[in-house]
C-alpha cells in the first residue's frame, strides 16, 4: 500500500567543478601477452586526443594490476625498472581549449622507495627543450597503488604538448597507470543549503525570496548571477562567508544562481515554494476549473506525492436530488499522485466533509482487503475518516471507513452493495472526544435527505490507536491500479457543521407559483425581475450553494436590486400568497 507523503518545496543543484576528460590513457584496453616495449605495443587508448605518440625506455606489462584507488582499470600498466632512469614520453596532445589553472592531472601510481619520484617534464616545442624543473604532485611511497594528483597550474595550454615520466634509478620496481589530463574550475565558493520564503500566501500568484549561505569565497574574480529576481545581501566576490538573497521571484518560477569564475560556474538551483493560503471553512469547491487542470497546481489545492497521473478536471457535472452541481468535476483511477486541500486546524467538535461520486468500474481492482480514496490528515502519516471501497464484482462494491489509517482489518465496510456507474452523495464526519484513549470516532452517511435534520449513520468506526491530534487537509489519493478504481467526484463540501456539508435550501424543482417567470438568467446587471400570474406582492431569500442565506428583500415593482453579489450561482426562494417556488440565478 502506498503512503502518503508532502514534497520537499526545494532541491539543491550544483554543476561539477571538473569532470571534463581532455585525455585519458589506461595503457590499452587490451592486455598484453609479455612485456612489451612501448614502441612496440599497439593497443593504447588515447581517450579524446588523435595523432599521439608513444615512446620511452620504460615497458607495458599486466603483472601486479593496479588497484585500490577510484577509477583504476586493473589492466596493463607502465613499468619503469631501478635501472637508468627509464621513460614514458607521451608526445602531441591537445590542451588549447583551456588555461593552465583549469586543467588537472592525475595517474595511478606505485613504487616501495620512500625517496621515489616522477620527474613530469613538459616542452611547448615538441619535446626539444624540457622544463627546468620537474612537475609537483602529492603521493607517498607504499606497497598499495594510490591516486597521484598534480598541482594545479602547471599543466599547460598547448596545441603541441609532450609530457615524459622518468623514473629514478633508486625506485624498485615503479608503476604508471590511468593517467588523465580533466578541466577543473576553481571556482572558490561553496553554496550551503537555500531557504525560499513566501512574502505572501494568497489565492493569486504571490512572489518569494531566497537566501543562501556561502564559505569559501572572497575572490575578486566571483560574478553572480540569477534567472529570476533580484540579488542582493552578502557580495561573495569581497566577503569570504555569508549570505546571498534574492528577492521578488515569482512563485512558480523554479530558482537558478550562478558563480562564475573566468570561464567556470559553479549553480545552485531548485523548486518554487508553493505560496498558497489555508483555506478557510467552511469550504465549497465545484471545480470550476479549466478542463485538464492539474488538481495540485491550483492555489486552492496541493499535490502531498509524485506520480505522473493527475487528478485533473474533467467535463460535467454528477446529479443529485436537491444538489445543483456546477462548474466541472474530477476524475482520477489507478496509480498517480495524491492532493490534498488544507484547511483551518480543528482539534475538537466534528469535521465533516461531503461530495457526489461515481464509481466508474471495478474491473481489475482486485486488492481484496480494498483501499481508500478520500479522507482528512494531521500530517502526511496520519490521517483519518478515510472513506474506502472494496470489489465486490466488475459491477458492485462495498463502501467502508476507518477512524485511522492503520491496517485494512480495521475498516469498517458495508454490508450493503452499491453499484457502478451511479452517483451516490456521501457524507463522512470525524467526531473529536476529549477523554484520554481510542475514542474518536468516524461515521459515514450514504445518500442523506438534502434540506432534512441530520439522520442516523450509515457506518460509524472506532478502534484502539493513537487518535488524532488535529485536522488539517482533505485529500484524494489514488494508489494502485488493483486499489484505486475509476473515481468521478462532483461538489465538494467541508464544514464543522451538518448544514455545512448538506444543502439546506428547498429542492430547486419546487414550483407551487402559477405563471412564474424570473428575469434575465445569466443576469449581468443588478436588477433581477419577477413575475406572476396573480400579480401579488412578492418576497424573496437569495442563498448561495453552501445553504448561507445571502440576501432577502421585498420584490418591488417586478424587480430586486442583487447588485451586492458577487458572480456565481445561487438559490432564489420566492413567497407570493404563502406559495413559494425556488429557482437557480446564475449572476455573471
Amino acid at each position: 500500500m502506498k503512503k502518503l507523503y508532502f514534497l520537499f518545496i526545494t532541491f539543491m543543484v550544483c554543476s561539477l567543478s571538473f569532470g571534463q576528460i581532455i585525455y585519458r590513457e589506461n595503457m590499452g584496453n587490451t592486455n598484453v601477452g609479455s612485456n612489451t616495449a612501448i614502441a612496440s605495443h599497439t593497443g593504447w587508448l588515447s581517450e579524446n586526443q588523435t595523432g599521439i605518440v608513444y615512446s620511452g625506455t620504460a615497458s607495458v606489462r599486466t603483472s601486479s594490476a593496479s588497484s585500490t584507488y577510484t577509477g583504476f582499470s586493473a589492466g596493463n600498466n607502465t613499468f619503469f625498472t631501478a635501472a637508468a632512469g627509464q621513460t614514458l614520453i607521451i608526445d602531441n596532445l591537445n590542451t588549447n581549449a583551456y588555461s593552465s589553472n583549469e586543467i588537472l592531472m592525475t595517474f595511478g601510481y606505485v613504487t616501495t622507495t620512500s625517496n621515489a619520484k616522477i620527474e613530469i617534464h613538459t616542452s611547448l616545442d615538441n619535446g626539444t627543450t624540457w622544463s627546468t624543473s620537474p612537475l609537483t604532485y602529492s603521493t607517498v611511497a607504499g606497497t598499495a597503488w594510490q591516486l597521484a594528483n598534480v598541482d594545479v597550474g602547471q599543466i599547460p595550454q598547448s596545441t603541441d604538448l609532450t609530457i615524459r615520466f622518468t623514473g629514478v634509478t633508486s625506485a624498485s620496481g615503479m608503476r604508471v597507470d590511468d593517467i588523465k589530463i580533466e578541466r577543473y574550475c576553481p571556482v572558490q565558493i561553496t553554496f550551503g543549503t537555500p531557504v525560499a520564503t513566501c512574502d505572501a500566501s494568497t489565492l493569486n500568484l504571490d512572489t518569494y525570496n531566497l537566501s543562501i549561505p556561502y564559505t569559501g569565497a572572497g575572490n575578486s574574480g566571483l560574478v553572480l548571477t540569477t534567472n529570476s529576481g533580484v540579488i542582493g545581501g552578502d557580495n561573495p566576490a569581497s566577503i569570504a562567508s555569508g549570505t546571498i538573497t534574492i528577492t521578488g521571484i515569482t512563485e512558480g518560477t523554479s530558482y537558478s544562481v550562478t558563480a562564475t569564475q573566468g570561464t567556470c560556474s559553479k549553480q545552485v538551483g531548485g523548486n518554487s515554494p508553493e505560496c498558497k493560503p489555508i483555506n478557510a471553512l467552511p469550504y465549497y469547491d465545484n471545480f470550476n476549473y479549466p478542463v485538464g487542470s492539474s488538481l495540485g497546481a491550483l492555489q486552492t489545492w496541493t499535490n502531498m506525492s509524485s506520480g505522473a497521473d493527475e487528478i485533473t478536471t474533467i467535463s460535467g457535472n454528477l446529479s443529485y436530488a436537491g444538489i445543483t452541481a456546477t462548474g466541472n468535476s474530477v476524475s482520477f483511477a489507478g496509480t498517480g499522485s495524491d492532493t490534498k486541500l488544507p484547511f483551518t486546524v480543528l482539534n475538537s467538535g466534528t469535521v465533516y466533509y461531503s461530495f457526489l461520486m461515481n464509481i466508474g468500474s471495478m474491473t481489475g481492482v482486485t486488492e481484496l482487503d480494498g483501499g481508500y480514496f478520500a479522507g482528512i490528515g494531521e500530517s502526511s502519516t496520519s490521517l483519518g475518516a478515510t472513506l474506502w471501497t472494496k470489489r465486490v464484482d466488475d459491477t458492485n462494491f462495498n463502501l467502508g471507513i476507518e477512524v485511522r489509517t492503520g491496517t485494512a482489518a480495521n475498516t469498517t465496510y458495508s454490508a450493503a452493495s452499491y453499484q457502478t456507474g451511479q452517483t451516490y452523495f456521501v457524507v463522512v464526519g470525524y467526531t473529536f472526544n476529549t477523554a484520554t484513549g481510542a475514542d474518536d470516532v468516524v461515521s459515514l452517511w450514504v445518500n442523506p435527505t438534502v434540506n432534512a435534520a441530520m439522520p442516523t449513520a450509515t457506518l460509524t468506526d472506532s478502534h484502539t490507536g493513537t487518535d488524532l491530534l488535529n485536522a488539517s487537509s482533505f485529500f484524494l489519493r489514488q494508489d494502485s491500479a488493483t486499489e484505486t478504481p475509476a473515481v468521478q467526484v462532483d461538489e465538494l463540501r467541508i464544514g464543522t457543521a451538518w448544514a455545512d456539508v448538506v444543502p439546506q435550501t428547498a429542492g430547486i424543482n419546487d414550483n407551487n407559483i402559477n405563471g412564474l417567470t424570473m428575469y434575465p438568467n445569466p443576469l449581468s446587471g443588478n436588477t433581477l425581475y419577477l413575475t406572476s400570474s396573480a400579480n401579488a406582492a412578492m418576497s424573496v431569500q437569495i442563498f448561495d450553494l453552501l445553504g448561507k442565506e445571502v440576501m432577502k428583500a421585498n420584490v418591488v415593482n417586478n424587480a430586486v436590486n442583487v447588485a451586492k453579489l458577487t458572480a456565481g450561482v445561487y438559490v432564489v426562494k420566492i413567497t407570493e400568497e404563502g406559495k413559494t417556488a425556488t429557482r437557480k440565478l446564475v449572476i455573471k
